[in-house]
């Protein structure tokens, strides 16, 4: 019995790290301007695409993931200078339609350029490392050695770095940020390079796990979401911890509670209760203003 639980809180972990990966790029882009990109899964998908293209062409998979990592950054930055920029003091109304009709042209672009059959994409892990659980697989394993290097990067860059305090300060009051010299539009650019290459990665780690099709994100970015959300949608290295937290709460329950075929409503669920309960996540801040 314990040992059955061990395996379900490593593969708990192992698809938390995920989950984290896409929260994080939620988070970066929030933080950045306070939007949600509902496109987020879809850049995502679309890096895979393009990881997967350059590994069919016969690059080695990790060729074709920093390759892959690098595009999607470019493509991150194009996004926001082309399109966000001009529509970034339009009412939140205004932005959800941006943000659903990029998820749209996206999701097109791949059906369009690569087809809408459903593709597999090797795993880089040799399964002989790890062969002792039915619950856990090389690649999972792998994932968490890639992932958890990425995410604590990603959150001493935040933390100890001039230039993630710039991002910070260009994000929370950018008027202010100027006046001492920030250039606030090139932060707001690398937060969205940022968002874009954290989601490559993650797509990139997914893709082994299930079949690369248009639609292998639609799930994952509903959990990233619930993880955010969890964690605190204004605190990047919250939204990891949710993230994580989120892993380990769906495979224990659907291993144990509501099965396999409802953990999907789990993540759901998380949202709504989240919502209702503490709106800014478990390690999100209360924001007073004086008025």
């Amino acid at each position: 019995m314990f040992t059955g639980v061990l395996d379900q809180l490593m593969a708990g972990l192992a698809n938390g790290a995920i989950y984290a990966s896409v929260a994080l790029a939620l988070v970066v882009i929030y933080t950045s301007r306070g939007h949600i990109n509902f496109a987020q899964g879809e850049m995502a998908l679309f890096s895979t695409y393009l990881g997967w293209a350059m590994i069919s062409a016969g690059a080695s998979y990790w060729i074709a993931f920093v390759v892959t990592v690098v595009v999607s950054m470019a493509i991150g930055a194009l996004i926001e200078r082309l399109l966000i920029r001009r529509v970034q003091d339009q009412s939140m109304l205004a932005l959800i339609v941006v943000f659903i009709g990029l998820m749209i042209l996206l999701n097109s672009m791949a059906g369009l350029l690569f087809g809408y059959e459903t593709k597999a994409m090797a795993s880089p892990f040799d399964s002989a490392v790890w062969n002792r659980s039915t619950h856990i697989s090389a690649h999972q394993l792998g994932m968490v050695a890639v992932l958890a290097p990425m995410l604590l990067l990603v959150y001493v860059f935040f933390r100890f770095t001039s230039l993630g305090l710039r991002m910070r300060a260009a994000a929370q009051n950018p008027i202010s940020s100027r006046l001492v010299g920030v250039r606030v539009g090139a932060m707001l650019c690398l937060g969205w390079a940022m968002a874009a290459g954290i989601g490559a990665v993650a797509g990139m780690m997914i893709a082994p796990l299930v079949y690369l099709e248009p639609t292998m994100m639609s799930g994952i970015i509903i959990y990233g979401f619930a993880g955010a959300l969890l964690g605190g949608i204004s605190n990047p290295w919250g939204a990891v911890a949710g993230g994580l937290l989120l892993g380990v709460i769906e495979t224990l329950s659907g291993a144990y509670l509501v099965g396999t075929e409802l953990r999907f409503t789990v993540a759901l669920i998380i949202i709504v209760a989240v919502l209702l309960l503490r709106p800014n996540g478990l390690f999100g801040k209360n924001v007073v203003a004086r008025v």
